[in-house]
């Protein structure tokens, strides 16, 4: 998989990363061996860049990746994870953190923190976790309530331990575009992770974000590119960005499906290939959980969309004439 640099940093990210929120019990359990064998899996298939956050699992994402990746050649992978949530002790081990989304004991309690100290301290304990000395990408994760703050303070706190050199590139992962817009337009950073706002059901980055970070050189990644199932496995019942998909996302899905399967793909394959029409978008994270979705997820990745998909996609007015797409071999 080819890498690609993210803005001016000179850390390489390569088109499909790991998203390793499912191994910190996103939903439902995942055990310790399965959590092991999927990031094996993601090695065997090639990935080399793994995406994680103290928010995910209240940190068993983090120690699962880290003892995961614990012997592999540091310099062969890059690994980024967030900043904004410190973890603090509950001091009991009763009930679960099902309301946050995650299938793990309440030992700890998150904690808002988008403060310089807040941010020195969270990439500490995250190192910590995840066994390192180093993290090669650092992001504000959801400042969404917390922006000034988050401009006034974490950011340059952000800025001075790139400048130290103690991470190598910095930037912000949300779920929408607004802020993050800001964040290319008024800082210096490397990266925005954007997630579920540059897909084929959703293209709200291409307005302003998009347009900004190419002008100003700054790499997007692109997250919830199935937005949270349904551009996976669209069926009566399937999420959009976490919640029911409305009937009317439901019935352009299953058009979707329909074109992708008329020129032998898959709808997967379509999803997955469809943000790197744009040339800001450096790559595409996928949440995995399991060896098989990890192999799939490469697999889709792989399969290339006939330039005939595009076409008939927009003629179908599946997508905006305008929109751009990619050329037909994958990324």
């Amino acid at each position: 998989m080819r890498s690609r640099t993210l803005g001016r940093s000179g850390v390489e990210v390569g088109p499909l990363s790991f998203g390793a929120a499912g191994i910190g019990n996103l939903y439902t359990p995942v055990s310790e061996e399965d959590a092991r064998a999927a990031v094996d899996a993601a090695w065997d298939a090639g990935i080399r860049s793994f995406d994680t956050a103290p928010h995910y699992g209240l940190g068993l994402s983090e120690r699962r990746l880290g003892e995961a990746l614990a012997g592999r050649d540091r310099a062969a992978y890059t690994i980024s994870t967030k900043v904004g949530r410190l973890l603090e002790p509950t001091g009991t081990s009763g009930g679960d953190d099902l309301a946050n989304g995650f299938a793990v004991p309440a030992t700890h309690r998150r904690v808002w923190d988008f403060s310089a100290d807040g941010v020195r301290r969270s990439l500490e304990d995250s190192l910590t976790r995840l066994g390192l000395d180093r993290v090669d990408i650092v992001h504000l994760h959801d400042p969404d309530d917390h922006g000034e703050q988050a401009f006034r303070e974490a950011y340059p706190a952000l800025e001075r331990l790139r400048a130290e050199g103690v991470v190598g590139a910095i930037g912000a992962g949300m779920n929408q575009t607004a802020m993050l817009t800001r964040f290319v337009r008024d800082t210096d950073v490397d990266a925005v992770l954007c997630a579920g706002r540059y897909t084929l059901l959703d293209q709200s980055a291409l307005a302003e974000l998009l347009p900004e970070a190419s002008v100003r050189g700054t790499s997007v990644v692109v997250g919830g590119v199935f937005n949270s199932g349904l551009l996976a496995d669209p069926k009566p019942g399937a999420t959009y960005d976490y919640a029911a998909a409305p009937r009317e996302l439901l019935d352009r899905a299953y058009h979707l499906k329909a074109l992708a399967e008329r020129h032998g793909i898959t709808l997967r394959a379509a999803a997955l290939a469809f943000p790197f029409g744009h040339p800001a978008v450096a790559g595409v994270l996928v949440g995995t959980r399991s060896p098989y979705e990890v192999l799939d997820a490469a697999e889709q990745f792989a399969a290339g969309v006939p330039a005939e998909f595009w076409t008939e996609a927009r003629a179908a007015d599946l997508l905006p004439a305008d929109v751009p797409v990619p050329a037909e071999e994958p990324a």
